[in-house]
């Protein structure tokens, strides 16, 4: 699953990527200076994998991943060919969901494109350039429906649907702010619209605003906008983050202790991102391996098999489930056995978020 992080030039996104991936992007105080996207896969924090390696002492621990992709700066006009353009809005077609980062805080140093600081006019400056785009989509899909139409009545559906969408759109409403019937649905996950994606907002704040930045003015209009798109927001110092993020564990944990923070923005970064794109995690754990399976959320059991070996879901017989809350509980599995916490699961079990799971199958 890919996540695209996006932003105007110097709100932080690459040092943002780098602190994410230690993968060292290029960063300067100019537009543009990343090109290409870079690429980088990051660990989701599951501590529920320490205590289970703590139980079973495992040779291996395995997380569950997030991969995330730095996409250069965007412009007004980019819809357009401004800046360079359409690349970049190619770039954020490739990725599952968005991260959009915006500046909170003044700096006479770190030059703004426009020149002053306004979180929501950069938010809307990006999302208008998203939904131009969108309409050209639209556009191109409705006049290939309407002509559809004339063979295939089935059309006037789809034609509903765009001109719906269409409608919103030029009215600076995004795509993922609608909702859709079951029928809609399939249509307009094969456009790929922009502006339908799942948005995260991380508004980028000074080291003076870490523990004040609940009654930031700029950072409760950015919530207040996230809220009207069914969004969320997660407010981090970037700054803050990339040296934490050159830390050894012990000296990260101290710094945050100083700092009164709990967890680093980016785990809450990471954990938000996962969330967001609908994940969960089932995990495994034995000897050999503790791990952690990436699975949408209502996947049934034969499914979610299959994310370990084909075979495994080719043939299925039944899951051996226990939740991880009564496994820690009890100790060990034969405890959790005896008293009747390890279930029998069929074809037909939806998976729950930290279910630990034996699969029995015959091929």
């Amino acid at each position: 699953m890919k996540i695209g992080i996006v932003g105007l030039p110097n709100v932080g996104k690459s040092t943002l990527f780098n602190s994410i991936t230690k993968a060292g992007a290029e960063c300067a105080n100019y537009p543009f200076c990343t090109i290409e996207p870079n690429v980088g896969v990051v660990s989701v924090p599951d501590e529920r994998l320490d205590k289970l390696a703590e139980m079973y002492h495992p040779q291996k621990v395995t997380h569950a991943i997030v991969e995330f992709v730095d996409i250069a700066g965007l412009v007004k006009g980019a819809s357009k060919g401004e800046g360079l353009g359409n690349k970049f809005l190619s770039h954020i077609r490739e990725t599952d969901a968005i991260c959009e980062v915006v500046r909170c805080f003044e700096d006479s140093n770190i030059t703004h494109v426009d020149g002053s600081i306004d979180p929501i006019r950069d938010i809307e400056t990006i999302n208008f350039e998203l939904i131009f785009a969108d309409i050209e989509t639209v556009d191109k899909r409705l006049d290939k429906a309407k002509k559809m139409l004339k063979a295939d009545k089935k059309y006037q559906l789809e034609i509903d649907l765009l001109e719906r969408i269409k409608q919103n759109l030029e009215n600076g409403i995004s795509a993922r702010s609608l909702e859709y019937t079951d029928e809609e649905l399939p249509i307009v996950k094969d456009m790929f619209l922009l502006s339908s994606k799942p948005i995260l907002y991380v508004t980028n704040i000074s080291e003076e605003q870490i523990t004040t930045w609940q009654d930031d003015e700029n950072v409760k209009k950015v919530k207040e906008y996230a809220k009207k798109e069914n969004s969320d927001i997660v407010p981090l110092c970037v700054k803050i983050e990339e040296e934490l993020s050159t830390l050894e564990d012990e000296d990260k944990k101290e710094m945050l202790e100083a700092l009164g923070l709990e967890e680093s923005g980016l785990d809450k970064l990471i954990k938000k991102s996962y969330d967001l794109l609908g994940l969960m995690s089932f995990l495994t754990a034995g000897e050999p391996e503790v791990r952690a399976w990436t699975i949408k959320k209502g996947t049934k059991a034969p499914e979610a098999a299959g994310k370990i070996h084909s075979d495994i879901q080719r043939g299925f017989i039944k899951a051996e489930v226990v939740s991880f809350s009564d496994l820690i509980r009890e100790g060990s599995m034969n405890e959790a056995k005896e008293k009747g916490l390890v279930r029998s699961e069929g074809k037909e079990y939806v998976m729950k978020d930290g279910d630990i799971v034996l699969f029995k199958f015959n091929v």
